[in-house]
């Protein structure tokens, strides 16, 4: 049984992970940190700080708060050699080197997205991009995400843009030369794939990658229509996070 603390514990985010977590044989919900008691504690014990809770009662540390309170959390760990798991996303390049620190002590899982299909759905665009000729990224979410694009646009974004290198394909090139509004052709990410954010009420996480070439579209679209669908991801985390040294970006080597 493994026993976690959630950072982050009250936002919605921390309340859906502690009721599906929860619900699971193989973990239970010791902790839940927050500066705002939550709603639900569903059996766990409340603080407002990680610094309050007593290392030896937890095997592992789930942060989806924020990238100021990661850093809190990688330096914790670290500290007393406890698993870290994180989705929090939008790290500078000091936060991130914070984690990468804390790895080199402690196991540290980091992913941008933990929806298995949303992963599956990366692995699948890695294995259609050698094969056509363009490609672009629609990303949509809540209206509350304060950052854009992504981190699981991002993602996708670099590992198409590594299979069309790997296959000797050029970078995109974007042929539209006039632009009557600016930004109206996305962002690129790099290698020339555009993303384009989307940010409505009503919505939770979804995306689609659209393919073109001659003749023929492929589009893979992966829908999170409520948050209880991050759960199995976090949890194959949870799991592996003692067992795996070093810092782990993305859970897709967890997934046969």
């Amino acid at each position: 049984m493994k026993r976690i603390a959630i950072v982050g514990g009250a936002g919605r985010m921390g309340q859906a992970l502690a009721q599906g977590l929860n619900a699971l044989a193989q973990i239970t919900v010791a902790a839940l940190v927050d500066v705002h008691e939550p709603r639900e504690s569903y059996g766990a014990r409340y603080h407002e700080l990680l610094t309050g809770v007593e290392p030896s009662g937890v095997d592992a540390v789930v942060d989806f708060s924020n990238p100021e309170g990661v850093v809190v959390s990688a330096a914790w760990c670290a500290e007393h050699g406890i698993g870290l798991v994180i989705g929090a996303t939008g790290l500078s390049a000091e936060q991130r080197g914070a984690v990468e620190a804390a790895g080199a002590k402690t196991g540290v899982v980091m992913a941008s997205n933990f929806s298995i299909g949303a992963v599956l759905s990366e692995r699948f665009a890695a294995m259609a991009a050698p094969y056509f000729e363009g490609v672009e990224i629609i990303e949509l979410h809540h209206d509350k995400k304060v950052d854009a694009p992504s981190g699981t646009s991002l993602a996708a974004a670099r590992r198409i843009g590594a299979a069309r290198k790997n296959a000797g394909m050029a970078p995109l090139v974007d042929p539209t030369v006039r632009h009557t509004v600016a930004g109206a052709r996305g962002a690129d990410a790099g290698d020339g794939v555009m993303i384009h954010s989307v940010r409505l009420p009503g919505l939770v996480a979804h995306q689609e990658i659209l393919f073109g070439g001659p003749g023929e579209g492929l589009t893979i679209r992966h829908d999170s229509y409520d948050r209880q669908s991050f759960v199995q991801g976090v949890a194959l985390a949870v799991l592996a996070v003692s067992s795996t040294p070093g810092l782990t970006t993305g859970i897709d080597s967890f997934i046969a």
